[in-house]
């Protein structure tokens, strides 16, 4: 066992971080700094030789050059057990709710993703009772999505709703850089839907230290990876992940490295990719499902962060006007699933859409002026009742009730033979009344 190395001397201190002369120290090792307050965490985020630098958790006010820093030999970890559920954290891994600190069974967090050999094929289908997931955008358990968002949308409330709703196990949700009224809107809606008993909750504010921010989603992705060994199903929901790309710039820049694309750091990739990369369905056990929000500033899909998130993920949700868009919306994955549900899931789902694309262009027509012919009526009555019985995302539904209500809405606006459905499902599914 390394005996921990302490030092009394701080070279500088500016701002948050702090540089000592130290040997045999690694990086993104914690230390624990002694002030005439108590004590602070702080992680090593450069080395230049004998220059250790750290981040300090807390902050470096209150910090002198004679406080004492005492390397702990270890990475951040995280206490793992069933004690867990129920409970709220922050980024250090400490208490929000007040309750008993956890200590035993530390696991490192930020591992390496899962050797390939023990993942299988996904091929499971995750109800979430909301007919723009379950119908036309299926999420698929070890699948990895971001919610792209703008600012204002009520993406916080959607992963609410999946929370509640998820056919899973667990619940792991890694908030960054929250409102504390998010924060407390998540607390209390899990709590009134039952749901808080099976979720685990990593809560960084946006009051709080900026270094925490960073360490959300490995706490999340460690303990989700740790459940999922126990041959669970577990969903992480992540909130917000251009958050997280915020605090790295923000470290980068006291670090001094030479930004890339917007003052993002080089590899911004990558640390997106570690991350989502943690997504498995494990061949001999559980599996972690990752669905993360990713807001788009001024809308741009171009900025680094949905650009790059784009290129790791098997799709996007666009959460656009309070609802997921049809359009944009993509589960690469859905084709695994969609015919082991019901036989008529994937041609229900593709005359549905492929009719609602119709009436926004008859919609475009009709506020253009032109006359609208007796089909135009037709569509127009099929796009309202679309958006209103199956876009909105205030309805819960099982999959096969949704299904059922699709048929119904077709049969509501259109004869049969316009559907452009085969005659033997319309013959079995179509509303006999």
């Amino acid at each position: 066992m390394r005996v921990n190395k302490v030092y009394n001397r701080i070279e500088s201190i500016i701002g948050n971080v702090i540089t000592v002369r130290a040997s045999g120290v690694a990086y993104k090792e914690l230390a624990q700094i002694s002030t005439r307050f108590g004590k602070s965490l702080a992680q090593v985020n450069k080395i230049d030789g004998d220059i250790v630098s750290l981040q300090v958790f807390a902050g470096g006010q209150g910090i002198s050059t004679g406080d004492e820093v005492r390397f702990l030999g270890h990475e951040m970890r995280v206490s793992f057990s069933e004690d867990l559920l129920g409970r709220i954290f922050n980024g250090s891994g400490e208490p929000r709710d007040k309750g008993p600190a956890l200590t035993e069974n530390m696991k490192a967090i930020g591992g390496p993703s899962v050797n390939p050999t023990r993942r299988i094929l996904a091929n499971r289908m995750m109800r979430t009772n909301i007919p723009m997931i379950d119908v036309f955008n299926t999420l698929v358990v070890s699948q990895k999505l971001p919610i792209f968002s703008i600012s204002g949308e009520p993406y916080n409330q959607l992963l609410a709703r999946i929370a509640m709703q998820a056919e899973a196990d667990v619940i792991v949700l890694g908030g960054m850089g929250l409102k504390y009224d998010d924060f407390l809107y998540f607390k209390d809606a899990l709590s009134k839907g039952g749901a808080l008993s099976k979720t685990v909750m990593f809560i960084h504010t946006a009051a709080d230290p900026t270094v925490e921010c960073m360490m959300i989603p490995d706490m999340v992705l460690a303990v989700a990876e740790q459940f999922a060994l126990q041959n669970k199903d577990v969903l992480v929901l992540l909130t917000d992940m251009t958050n997280f790309a915020d605090a790295m710039k923000e470290i980068a820049i006291t670090q001094e490295q030479v930004p890339s694309n917007r003052g993002y750091p080089g590899d911004l990739y990558s640390q997106l990719a570690s991350r989502y990369e943690k997504a498995v369905d494990f061949a001999d056990s559980g599996s972690v499902t990752v669905l993360a929000v990713t807001t788009m500033p001024g809308d741009d899909v171009t900025h680094p962060v949905p650009d790059n998130t784009g290129y790791i993920t098997e799709g996007q949700y666009y959460l656009k006007g309070g609802r997921i868009e049809p359009f944009g919306s993509l589960s690469r994955l859905k084709q695994n699933v969609n015919n082991k549900t019901r036989k008529d899931h994937r041609t229900l789902m593709d005359a549905m859409i492929r009719l609602y694309s119709s009436y926004n262009e008859t919609l475009e027509k009709k506020n253009m002026g032109f006359s609208m012919s007796r089909w135009d009526e037709k569509l127009l009555k099929y796009g309202a009742l679309f958006e209103d019985k199956l876009m909105s995302l205030s309805v819960n539904l099982p999959l096969e009730a949704a299904l059922d209500l699709g048929w119904e809405i077709l049969a509501d606006c259109f004869e049969k033979d316009e559907t452009g459905i085969k005659s033997d499902l319309t013959d079995e599914f179509w509303p006999k009344n």
